[in-house]
């Protein structure tokens, strides 16, 4: 292959692995499934002092810059790179680094049930699940806008995102 084919071929991977990657996958649900479905489809971490661990591992990456397809805070990171790095540093698990395909693999829950470790998703590019962050508590979530270009913390009442929540996923059992 010569270097420009390459570095094209390079460029489209890139392009095309970031948090807003368009998928070909079915549309997701937006009911809770049956308990039995659920807990056979969907990631659960087994420790609950994760979820406390996820909020503390994310408020340290504060600052660090956005980056499309970014998977680490060296690189930079995007939407789903950051929610999959958080969760593999604190559990070992890794997610899909594809807000779409996260919110397919995780347990849906009424967006009043949320608790801090749990994910938040919103419809910013007209498409369901192009968005994500991780809710902290107190109507606020941590996430890595492309805008202003670092990983910041929101409330879930900013205008913008309420406007375009698409629903709260959780890592956790429900019981």
């Amino acid at each position: 292959m010569n270097p420009s084919a390459l570095l094209a071929a390079v460029a489209a991977t890139i392009v095309f692995s970031g948090c807003s990657t368009v998928v070909s996958t079915p549309p997701l649900a937006r009911t809770v499934p049956s308990q039995a479905n659920d807990q056979a489809r969907h990631v659960q971490l087994g420790n609950p002092d994760d979820a406390e661990q996820i909020v503390l591992f994310s408020y340290g990456l504060l600052g660090t810059g956005y980056r499309f397809g970014g998977r680490n805070p060296e690189a930079g990171l995007d939407c789903s790179g950051m929610v999959s790095y958080v969760v593999e540093q604190v559990s070992g698990i890794r997610l899909p680094h594809n807000a779409a395909r996260i919110a397919a693999q995780t347990r849906v829950i009424p967006a009043e049930t949320l608790q801090p470790g749990d994910l938040v998703f919103f419809n910013t590019q007209n498409r369901p699940y192009s968005h994500m962050g991780i809710y902290l508590g107190d109507g606020k979530f941590i996430h890595a806008p492309s805008s202003k270009g670092k990983v910041r913390v929101e409330r879930m009442s900013n205008r913008y995102f309420a406007q375009r929540f698409d629903g709260a996923r959780s890592l956790f059992s429900d019981g």
